[in-house]
């Protein structure tokens, strides 16, 4: 049963009620006194990156690479082209879904170690974008491997006769190039934001 005390403090009467642990309205008070949960405060500067966003276009991207890297494979299994030779189709289209996979899930936990994931995975992916652009660009501006200058008494095959082909090659190189600087644009800004939590982090860790 509750008990209740009335005090007068000059102008003021305080009435204190001391309700008992049976009573169903002190397992109300209790939930309602519980501190609502939120998001680290480290956190919350990655999060204004949106990574989900982010993740997702990375995953799309790397899907692309990886089904460009397919078909130009089998395509060109005889005289393979510098970008399919290199392989850089495959294994930047890993590390892209690997970067989104991560940033994805950088959104649903609230974690620093996978921050700092984030952020060592997107240097590869600054760097690879960085390569891969170069490589696509070096393809553009090189013949059709096999329809180099032929030697005076040499004949060129007969699919250098073909104009078609090498522009349809240097329109896909062209779209790979656009997305690489897609993703490197991505991969900066994941950085970008990394690398405030980082050092907000640090600075916390110092300070406590």
């Amino acid at each position: 049963m509750a008990t209740t005390t009335v005090t007068d403090a000059g102008s003021v009467r305080i009435i204190t009620e001391v309700i008992p642990a049976t009573d169903p309205r002190a397992a109300q008070l209790a939930s309602g006194s519980k501190a609502p949960a939120r998001t680290s405060f480290q956190t919350q500067v990655f999060l204004r990156a949106h990574p989900k966003v982010l993740g997702t276009i990375h995953i799309f991207t790397g899907i692309i690479h990886i089904c460009f890297g397919i078909i130009l494979t089998v395509s060109e299994h005889r005289n393979p082209s510098l970008p399919v030779a290199s392989g850089i189709l495959f294994w930047l289209g890993i590390l892209l879904l690997v970067s989104g996979s991560l940033l994805v899930e950088s959104e649903k936990r609230d974690s620093s170690v996978l921050v700092k994931t984030c952020c060592v995975v997107n240097v590869g992916v600054v760097l690879g974008t960085l390569v891969a652009t170069g490589i696509h660009g070096t393809a553009i501006t090189r013949n059709i491997p096999g329809c180099e200058n032929p030697g005076p008494f040499q004949i060129r095959p007969e699919w250098c006769l073909s104009v078609h082909s090498k522009m349809l090659t240097n329109v896909l190189d062209s779209i790979l190039v656009i997305l690489s600087l897609l993703e490197f644009c991505v991969a900066v800004a994941v950085l970008a934001f990394g690398y405030d939590t980082v050092r907000q982090h640090t600075y916390t860790q110092l300070a406590l």
